[in-house]
């Protein structure tokens, strides 16, 4: 299957992934459109007045603005202390899990956040998990060892 613009027209197949004929990539990465460019051009020397106008409405009360500017201002993460109980072993981790619901719940951690600890003390109870389960299987190995050892001798 092909497209073509006429008769006498090169055929150009039509294959998804690749929006441009073969030896064309297209517009050069970081380059403008012109909706860009015009509106860059009909901005130029107005940039500050407009901040200006911003933090005014902003200070108005604009809930819109005030949203606007204070999320281009804040760090988009943030240093969030929370009292988790010690990790020494498997059961801490459902400790662990309670202390982040609680600090979700009661509004000390957004819930993004509660997820990615949440996540944290998942992957520590794996590993733990498994590092239990090595120790619990070497540990029958060698038990079955020295009983077939001590089944072997007279």
């Amino acid at each position: 299957m092909s497209r073509s613009d006429g008769p006498g027209a090169p055929q150009i197949p039509n294959t998804p992934g690749r929006p441009f004929p073969k030896g064309n990539p297209g517009r050069p990465t970081g380059s403008k459109n012109r909706t860009t460019l015009l509106a860059a051009a009909l901005l130029e020397g107005e940039a500050e007045e407009l901040v200006r106008k911003g933090v005014e409405l902003a200070k108005a009360g604009d809930p819109v603005m005030l949203k606007f500017l204070l999320g281009r201002l804040l760090p988009k993460e943030r240093l969030l202390r929370i009292d988790l109980p010690p990790a020494d072993g498997v059961f801490d981790a459902v400790d662990a899990m309670g202390a982040i619901l609680v600090a979700a719940v009661s509004g000390q951690i957004p819930p993004s956040e509660a997820s990615a600890l949440a996540n944290i003390v998942t992957g520590y109870a794996r590993t733990t998990d498994v590092a239990e389960l090595r120790l619990r299987l070497e540990s029958i190995e060698n038990n079955l060892r020295d009983l077939k050892d001590h089944m072997g001798k007279p």
